[in-house]
C-alpha cells in the first residue's frame, strides 16, 4: 500500500464521521422546503444549525489531527486543539472530557499524536465515561498522556495492533488509520508509545518525545 492509499484510508475515516451530520443537513433542507407550519420550520432550522455545528466541529478536529494544520506554523495553539476536541465529542452527553494540557502550544507532530490518541480513547468508551488528556513540556522533552475511564472500555484489536506497529499498511482498515498514524509519527520522533490495556475500566496511553 502506498502513501496515497493510506491517505485514502484517512479520508474514509473522515467521511464515515461526517456522513451523519452532513446527511442530517440534507434531510433538514428537504423538510424545510416542504414545511409551511412556522413552529415546524423553526424546529427544522434548529436541527440544521445543530448539524452544521457538528460538521464544522468535526472538520476542525480532523484538520488538526489528520492534516498539516496550516496557518499554525511549526506549533499548534493548545486552546485551538482543546476547542476542536470538545467539538468532536460535543454530541456525546455521556462523555466528560478534561483537558490537562499545560503548555500554551505544542509541536504539530506532538499535537497530532495527542489528538488521535484522544479520539481513539474516546471511541473506546462504549458507554461513556471520563476522558483525561494531559501534556507537559520540560527542557528538551514533551510528555503526553491520555486516560479513558468508564463502565465499559474496549480498545479494538485493530487499533491495538496498529498502535503497536503489528499491522502492515496493506492490511490496514479505515477505523485503524488513526492508530497507524500515531505509530508512524511516534516512530519518526524516536518515541515509544506505552499502552496500559483496559483493566478495571481504564485505558491509558503515554508517550515521551524530544521537543524539537
Amino acid at each position: 500500500m502506498s502513501a496515497v492509499d493510506f491517505a485514502s484510508l484517512l479520508c474514509s475515516r473522515l467521511c464515515h464521521d461526517l456522513v451523519g451530520p452532513v446527511g442530517a443537513l440534507y434531510n433538514g433542507v428537504e423538510l424545510l422546503a416542504d414545511e409551511n407550519d412556522p413552529e415546524m420550520r423553526q424546529r427544522c432550522l434548529e436541527l440544521l444549525a445543530d448539524s452544521a455545528l457538528q460538521t464544522a466541529a468535526k472538520l476542525k478536529f480532523f484538520r488538526l489531527a489528520f492534516g498539516t494544520a496550516g496557518g499554525f506554523g511549526e506549533s499548534v495553539d493548545t486552546r485551538e486543539a482543546q476547542t476542536a476536541l470538545d467539538g468532536l465529542f460535543s454530541g456525546n452527553a455521556k462523555l466528560q472530557v478534561e483537558w490537562l494540557v499545560g503548555p500554551p502550544s505544542l509541536p504539530k507532530s506532538a499535537m497530532r499524536i495527542l489528538l488521535n490518541l484522544a479520539m481513539i480513547a474516546g471511541d473506546s468508551l462504549l458507554r461513556g465515561g471520563r476522558l483525561n488528556i494531559a501534556a507537559e513540556a520540560r527542557p528538551g522533552l514533551i510528555e503526553l498522556a491520555v486516560r479513558a475511564e468508564g463502565p465499559r472500555v474496549l480498545l479494538e484489536e485493530g487499533n491495538l495492533a496498529a498502535l503497536e506497529g503489528r499491522t502492515a499498511l496493506a492490511d490496514l482498515n479505515p477505523r485503524a488509520a488513526a492508530a497507524f498514524l500515531v505509530h508512524t509519527l511516534a516512530s519518526e520522533a524516536g518515541a515509544t508509545l506505552r499502552i496500559s490495556p483496559p483493566e478495571e475500566g481504564a485505558l491509558v496511553f503515554g508517550l515521551s518525545m524530544a521537543a524539537n
